[in-house]
């Protein structure tokens, strides 16, 4: 039986990223060897302080996060219960991730308390 990853948009990985100023990336998914990934969407879920003050975060791989979405604006999010469904944009081109790549998020102009939430990243592997 194949693995969900490799058939369908499944759950690729998770973690709690911290989105405070300052803060640095945060890897919530790595490309297993011989494999590669598209990122369908991502979500930004369960803040444990406000995010507000962050109004710009990257999401993506290499150092700078700029493989996949950037200047995202997260300071809405200001309660544990809030949750963002972040999509690729719709006809915008972007890279195949390659094994090994670290893809995560970076706070650019991150949230002004120290803020931690959790990041799913959803996507398939071929």
């Amino acid at each position: 039986m194949p693995n969900l990853k490799d058939v369908g948009i499944s759950l690729l990985g998770s973690a709690v990223a911290a989105l405070q100023a300052g803060d640095t990336k945060t890897t919530a998914y790595t490309v297993p060897t011989g494999k590669s990934a598209i990122i369908t969407h991502v979500v930004i879920r369960s803040p444990d302080a406000s995010l507000a003050g962050g109004t710009d975060f990257d999401i993506g791989s290499g150092a700078s996060c700029d493989t996949w979405r950037q200047s995202l604006d997260l300071s809405s999010m200001t309660a544990t219960t809030d949750y963002m469904v972040i999509i690729g944009g719709t006809d915008t081109k972007y890279t195949i991730e390659a094994a090994a790549a670290a893809f995560g998020i970076l706070p650019i102009t991150g949230a002004t308390a120290n803020a931690t939430a959790v990041m799913d990243v959803f996507g398939y592997e071929f």
